[in-house]
């Protein structure tokens, strides 16, 4: 593994680390600190992705333009700032406006990062590559829930200082993406436009897993603390249960090189997790529980992203790939926006289980319609 792709893990396990301090706890402080109902956290939610939705298609022409590096840093020091801010909101509306800041943050993340990776590696290394980026980003994730335990529990602080600690934390990212920005080289330049994100189009399939993969996962990431708080477990309860989370996604995402040998089979298995995991949620009554239907949605959650990356680039000319990834990306947002603006009122008038047995239902369905299109779930191979 050469300079960059090391320094671009280590940007990932840094901002993995904070996400996972103050992600889980968000809902929670959210709900019993400013008093905000299960509508208002998946507007929270709603409006943390919203910017993934645009956002990404406009730095996806900026990498083929400008030095990745640059576009990473800016988004870590925004990240940083939106963390950061969280710590003095006093109401709803105020942390609607500090995520906002965080989902154009992320959108200057996580597009550079592949871009990076994906112009650092060939087409046989490129999958276990970006499967190795998000493994650490997941690591640090997985690592944030037990460190939050730890200054929660052992050192009695607020969640309003956990924030602070989660910016200074993230903070620290914007050193090793300058660092990859001095031997992050362009290799070519694309021309502005918009043209090739039409290329998206030629991908339905890929687009119907992810939309019901990253609807699925915004609810856990922006509504199923809460939920899991109402059903008994505590702030540091839930954050191990993100641990546990994060080592189904860290061991899923180790194995994805060998998965991606039976891309569509396993893309299928993924959405039979998924749909298996949230029908576990609505019948779960214990820290155990909880913790096998977290271990199957972090199976499949973990799997689609490298995997469906990978039969899209492998169909793409390298040329616009900058512009493929931030389209890509924008499927992305728009799934992470669906799920917190479905599930937010559908608990709030239904139940706390409701938007579980929903998801679930559309699983079934969504695994049957990738059964039947298993033959264009795969990648194919092309000379760049």
């Amino acid at each position: 593994m050469n300079r960059i792709l090391i320094l671009v893990n280590i940007t990932g396990l840094i901002i993995g680390i904070s996400y996972g301090l103050h992600g889980p706890i968000l809902p929670v402080f959210a709900k019993n600190v400013i008093g905000a109902t299960y509508s208002e956290l998946g507007l929270i939610g709603l409006t943390n992705f919203i910017p993934y939705m645009f956002i990404p298609l406009f730095v996806g022409i900026l990498l083929d333009r400008i030095n990745n590096g640059y576009l990473l840093s800016i988004g870590a020091a925004i990240n940083s700032a939106s963390v950061y801010l969280l710590s003095i909101a006093q109401s709803v509306p105020e942390i609607m406006g500090f995520r906002i800041m965080t989902g154009i943050a992320h959108a200057f993340f996580w597009p550079p990062c592949e871009a990076i990776i994906s112009n650092e590696s060939s087409e046989k290394n490129r999958v276990k590559n970006i499967s190795w980026f998000t493994m650490f980003f997941v690591m640090g994730f997985m690592v944030g829930p037990l460190l939050g335990t730890i200054l929660l529990e052992g050192m009695d602080i607020t969640y309003r200082v956990l924030f602070q600690i989660a910016a200074f934390i993230l903070a620290a990212a914007i050193i090793t993406s300058l660092l990859a920005s001095r031997k992050n080289v362009k290799k070519h330049h694309g021309k502005f436009s918009f043209s090739s994100i039409k290329e998206m189009k030629r991908f339905p399939e890929v687009i119907v897993l992810l939309i019901f993969c990253t609807s699925s996962f915004g609810i856990i990431l922006t509504i199923y603390p809460a939920f899991l708080n109402d059903n008994g477990m505590s702030a540091s309860d839930i954050l191990l249960l993100y641990f546990v989370f994060g080592i189904s996604r860290v061991v899923s995402l180790a194995l994805a090189g060998k998965f991606a040998r039976r891309t569509s089979q396993t893309l299928i298995a993924g959405t039979i997790a998924v749909s298996a995991g949230l029908a576990i949620s609505v019948v779960a009554d214990s820290i155990f529980t909880f913790g096998i239907a977290l271990v199957l949605m972090g199976f499949g959650f973990s799997i689609f992203f490298p995997l469906t990356l990978e039969i899209i680039l492998s169909k793409t000319r390298k040329q616009i790939s900058g512009k493929i990834i931030g389209a890509y990306e924008t499927v992305f947002g728009m799934g992470w926006a669906i799920g917190p603006t479905i599930g937010g009122p559908i608990t709030q008038s239904f139940g706390n289980e409701t938007p579980y047995v929903v998801f679930c239902i559309i699983g079934i369905g969504v695994t049957l319609f990738a059964i039947n299109a298993r033959k264009k779930l795969e990648p194919q191979r092309i000379s760049n």
